[in-house]
């Protein structure tokens, strides 16, 4: 193909992405903002004027700074394509390394370079987003030492974990032949089951403590309710979330032997016994319902998909060229390859992701029927709006939002869904 043809159907797409997002988000701050001032009335309740207009708030301000997070991050898309900075930084680093250190070498420098200028200028974001925003609403318990800390933690985790994967994945393609993307997507496989084993126990404990469930009656609870679902877990554990945030959220972990149940201590604090417990029959219900190997089917299956498109794109020169990079002549092109279709992917898949929210809403409604079915579906709905309330999260989104993001139905939606009422 053409250079101008990917340049032009690449353009299309950001573009069309970008102009999708900033209607989508002026939508949803405009609808809220519109409702601001009434609680809907199947709340009115349930939920304080005082709560709605936080969650309102909240959510306008999240907007605000979406629509800036997105602007920036369409700017510096295209400055890493179009406008030559990938291409800046790759001849940089293959006249530097590439003679004297290998191929190897300059690869690997190549995606560690991109990871930490990307990184780098995410970071004013990050902050902004934790120490102004969850802290005017009063979410975030971390400090700047901590934040830092758990940057530089995120850091050598990545570098440690990434570095061995990117070279083992660079080592296939250059070995393999034409079919050297089914390979790396076998190994790819690998590695997110092995991480799911890894995370728990390994992973995980480096930023958060986790402690074993202390509450007798509640654990004696839990235990009976995994049993009647046929669920096995090696252990119940508390995470001590609130040093971090004050969001609750209850999650399994693990694959296999190695699965969990953790609650963020913030979640048992607010709710009472019988809400933990159907909160804990919903997430059970996703694994009644299978829905996390259907996740994971699908998502190796997009991977396998996308994997076999980049086999065909590397050897493509228009793919480079058009996209606003030199291909190598006398080095390896790889790891650019890898890092071309990292950047241009997104656009495109971003048209997927309603399909892809509405799937995750029907497994939400199917997991909060087999919740009512095996514990009380009142303690439920009390969680469920507990949970809202305490998460900031509004009640009142625009509809096509909501059908174009939200992995999770809105509140109104579930409580209606629900089979006994609230």
């Amino acid at each position: 193909m053409e250079p101008s043809s990917f340049t032009l159907a690449f353009a299309a797409a950001l573009l069309l992405s970008l102009a999708v997002k900033f209607w989508l988000a002026t939508r949803q701050m405009r609808h809220v903002a519109a409702h601001r001032d009434q609680v809907p009335a199947a709340f009115a309740g349930t939920v304080t004027l005082q709560a709605h207009r936080k969650a309102a708030d909240y959510t306008l301000a999240k907007g605000r700074f979406g629509l800036l997070a997105t602007a920036a991050g369409g700017a510096v898309l295209l400055g890493w394509t179009l406008l030559g900075g990938l291409d800046a930084l790759n001849t940089l680093l293959r006249d530097a390394l590439q003679p004297g250190w290998g191929n190897m070498a300059y690869q690997l420098a190549l995606l560690a370079a991109f990871a930490a200028i990307g990184g780098a200028l995410d970071l004013p974001l990050e902050w902004y987003g934790t120490f102004r925003i969850e802290q005017r609403f009063g979410f975030n318990r971390m400090t700047l030492k901590m934040w830092l800390a758990d940057l530089l933690k995120g850091t050598l985790v990545g570098a440690l974990i990434g570095l061995p994967l990117a070279a083992l994945m660079l080592w296939i393609m250059a070995a393999s032949g034409g079919m050297w993307w089914l390979w790396a997507w076998a190994v790819w496989v690998a590695f997110n089951l092995a991480l799911l084993v890894l995370y728990p126990t390994v992973i995980a404990p480096i930023f958060n403590k986790f402690e074993p469930l202390a509450d007798d009656a509640l654990r004696s609870r839990v235990q009976a309710l995994m049993q009647r679902c046929g669920f096995a877990a090696k252990g119940l554990f508390v995470m001590d979330g609130s040093k971090r945030s004050a969001h609750a959220n209850a999650y399994f972990t693990g694959l296999g032997a190695a699965k969990r149940v953790v609650f963020f201590d913030t979640l048992l604090r607010r709710l009472t016994p019988g809400e933990v417990e159907a909160v804990l029959a919903h997430e059970l219900g996703h694994f009644k319902h299978k829905h996390v190997l259907q996740r994971m089917a699908g998502i190796f299956g997009f991977s396998l998909l996308g994997l076999a498109l980049l086999g065909w794109l590397a050897g493509q020169s228009g793919f480079y060229a058009g996209l606003g990079v030199a291909p190598n002549l006398a080095a390896p092109n790889d790891a650019l390859a890898l890092l071309l279709f990292m950047l241009a992917l997104p656009p495109f898949v971003f048209f997927v992701s309603p399909l892809m929210a509405q799937v995750s809403r029907r497994h939400e409604f199917q997991a909060d029927a087999y919740a009512c079915a095996q514990s009380d579906g009142r303690d439920l709905a009390r969680a469920l709006l507990k949970l809202h309330e305490d998460n900031a999260s509004t009640l009142t989104p625009d509809p096509v939002y909501v059908r174009f993001y939200y992995s999770h139905p809105p509140a109104s939606e579930r409580l209606a869904a629900l089979p006994t009422p609230a």
